[in-house]
């Protein structure tokens, strides 16, 4: 517009242009101020600054890898030992136990008088615990046929349940390799050295791979009924980890609920893995990380893992240690945990005042506009899964992390470390079934060696009763 042409204008008009220009001047403000926020944030991008290394605090690399630091000197008067507080353990007294060792004197120290039959009186008693000599024992079976003196029919009986014919080796036995290779992560030549030295048994790495075999399809029929527990249970802890299986990278997935635990081993690390197990079940609650095809599960609500949500942050503090977005994030998600944890010693209003309050700080927190782009993106994550981040505050049946389900992994983590790798599918398959099996059980008080066998027989000690 000319100079002329505004001398023309009333003066209504000239106060509609002079808002119209400011509303556009404000306009133009807030475009420019976005888009020097984005070039800063592509500057970021383009030229990172010196990356923070990689620790188990801010990513999913185990603490074992972490650079460990020198411990200080012992400075004068400390005392090392357990910490104030710490409950002393003692041994428990055996009120029966197996032998008895009389420990009396035989002459008088003074005279040499016989004190065979003297009297003496007890002063001091004590027990050692010790463990007997273990070596296997050979158990042979001799079948004999008998001829009926009445009606001249040939009789012969079935050997008892562990004597079978096509056994030569006894149940307890192959539990004890199994216990070896499964749950100590021993290797075929630590078996056999062990097998030896301890009990006295001498076996070839081929029959420790069909003892494996036997145990691993006994393990298989076990393990075929936990599907079935898996999706009639209501929270499902869920997680996957790599493992290489005769020269190629797979996965182990674990599903874990309150009454079962199953572990697979699938050349796939998509969600079909999790659908072939619930089938058309769909469960309330699945806890998991953020890994798309954990999120793909059937479920009426997702809880993600705060554990790794605060390492995620924890990354992006290092990263930028001016940044407050990060670090207020994590602390709602701490007080969350924290919150978690008191619920039973608040009252029903104090912890649900607790709980909506750190509902509004989390959503307020979702809103701040932000720059940086490791925290955007977090925030980006956090607003799409907000249902997801406090379902274990609703529920009381839920935890705020998948470290139980981690810690079914950890075990696979450290047999992948010693034995390298499974050199055959069977070998994987029947690791699978195994853990599944002993890892169920613990959740019924058995241990490891009493899960392992049934899977391998009726054991032949001790000996039948002579009819």
């Amino acid at each position: 517009m000319t100079e002329h042409e505004m001398e023309q204008l009333s003066q209504a008009e000239l106060i509609a242009l002079v808002r119209a220009q400011a509303a556009q001047v404000a306009e133009l403000t807030q475009l420019v101020a976005q888009l020097q926020a984005e070039n800063a944030a592509l500057r970021l991008k383009l030229e990172p600054g010196p990356k923070p290394p990689t620790t188990s605090r801010n990513s999913s690399q185990p603490p074992s890898r972490d650079q460990k630091r020198n411990r200080p000197s012992r400075t004068e008067g400390r005392r090392r030992g357990p910490p104030a507080g710490h409950a002393k353990f003692e041994r428990a007294w055996v009120a029966q136990p197996d032998h008895i060792a009389v420990v009396k004197p035989e002459h008088c120290c003074a005279c040499q008088t016989v004190l065979d039959n003297v009297a003496g009186q007890l002063v001091q008693a004590h027990q050692v615990l010790e463990l007997p000599a273990a070596p296997a024992r050979v158990l042979e079976v001799r079948e004999y046929t008998v001829v009926c003196p009445g009606c001249g029919q040939v009789a012969h009986a079935e050997p008892p349940a562990g004597w079978e014919r096509e056994r030569q080796l006894g149940a307890r036995l192959e539990a004890t390799v199994v216990y070896y290779r499964q749950t100590q992560h021993l290797s075929y030549a630590r078996t056999l050295a062990t097998l030896r030295d301890l009990h006295g048994v001498t076996l070839s790495q081929g029959g420790i791979d069909q003892i494996m075999q036997r145990a691993g399809q006994a393990a298989t029929q076990v393990v075929a009924a936990l599907p079935a527990q898996i999706q009639q249970s209501a929270v499902v802890y869920s997680d996957e980890t790599p493992c290489r299986v005769d020269g190629h990278t797979w996965w182990e997935w674990v599903f874990r609920s309150a009454t079962a635990v199953l572990h697979q081993i699938r050349f796939d690390r998509s969600v079909d893995v999790i659908r072939a197990v619930l089938g058309t079940a769909t469960v309330e609650v699945w806890v998991s990380d953020c890994y798309p095809a954990q999120l793909g599960a059937a479920a009426h609500a997702h809880q993600l893992c705060l554990a790794h949500q605060l390492r995620n942050l924890q990354a992006v503090v290092e990263q930028t240690p001016a940044a407050l977005w990060p670090r207020a994030m994590q602390a709602v998600l701490r007080a969350g945990i924290h919150l978690h944890h008191q619920r039973a010693a608040l009252s029903p209003p104090r912890w649900d005042q607790q709980r909506q309050r750190l509902e509004r700080v989390c959503t307020w927190l979702l809103k701040r506009r932000l720059v940086e782009p490791n925290a955007l993106r977090l925030q980006h994550r956090y607003q799409k899964h907000r249902a997801s981040l406090f379902v274990f505050l609703q529920r009381t049946d839920v935890e705020p992390t998948n470290n139980v389900s981690e810690r079914h992994l950890r075990p696979s983590v450290i047999h992948r470390k010693i034995i390298g790798c499974f050199r055959s599918e069977w070998g994987a398959h029947a690791y699978a079934a195994l853990a599944s099996v002993i890892d169920t059980a613990a959740l019924t008080g058995r241990n490891a060696f009493q899960a392992i066998l049934p899977l391998c027989g009726t054991p032949a000690l001790p000996l039948p009763t002579q009819q």
